[in-house]
């Protein structure tokens, strides 16, 4: 059940407008946008190839995922890329860690939200990014990555891995490499999409080829090092 507070900002949010005060608001919110996706693109055309790195903001440096997330930047830098991550904390901090460690790129493309997302420590302070339109930064991040590594998180790392796959296989994106590390973790999930989607026929056998699932830091970036020996770096679209 909702509570008070969330109530009220359904109320807020649903209050009547008037027709002029909707348009005045839509015309400023175009403006907004345009920054944002200005500035992202002069930014990060200066930084030069990398690979991004999903995963939960919620896990805790405790976790062997997160030592995966460290390990797989580090493997990164080490292999003439540099990492960008979502700017949070939990994974996230773990690759820009990682990255900073190594002595290579680390760049974080934030989401201002209320709750668990400041930038985490290991950003190199001329590469962080803010962005308050979850639109705007899932364009910057593809455009702009060589690859995705996705290791486990929640909606928003579902989010983010499903739209490039989906743009992929509607071939509005180049076939970059997208590699899921944890067989148990995404296990599950890949059974369902072949139990479900392509026994249905909502999609062909031939999209599982869009992604790879592997268990290791070094089996990921191999993937993509291996890749890029036949295919030229360069922005996506």
């Amino acid at each position: 059940m909702m509570n008070s507070k969330e109530e009220d900002k359904i109320r807020k949010a649903l209050k009547s407008k008037s027709w002029n005060e909707i348009k005045t608001y839509d015309s400023w919110q175009i403006f907004k946008v345009m920054s944002e996706f200005v500035g992202g693109f002069e930014k990060m055309a200066r930084i030069g190839p990398c690979v991004s790195v999903f995963g939960s903001a919620r896990t805790k440096n405790d976790h062997p995922y997160y030592q995966i997330a460290v390990d797989v930047a580090e493997l990164l830098i080490k292999r003439g890329f540099g990492v960008i991550t979502g700017g949070g904390p939990g994974i996230m901090e773990a690759a820009n860690k990682g990255a900073h460690s190594a002595g290579g790129k680390s760049v974080g493309l934030n989401i201002r939200l209320p709750f668990e997302q400041t930038p985490n420590l290991y950003i190199d302070h001329d590469k962080l990014l803010e962005f308050d339109h979850f639109f705007v930064r899932k364009v910057i991040f593809m455009k702009y990555s060589q690859g995705y590594i996705v290791l486990p998180g929640g909606f928003g790392t579902l989010d983010e891995m499903f739209e490039a796959i989906t743009l992929i296989q509607t071939q509005k994106l180049v076939n970059f490499p997208i590699i899921l590390i944890s067989k148990d973790y995404w296990g599950g999930l890949i059974d369902w999409i072949k139990d479900k989607l392509i026994s249905e026929g909502n999609i062909k056998e031939q999209d599982m080829d869009i992604f790879q699932l592997v268990d290791t830091a070094e089996e990921a970036v191999n993937i993509i090092d291996e890749f890029y020996l036949k295919y030229a770096l360069q922005p996506n679209f």
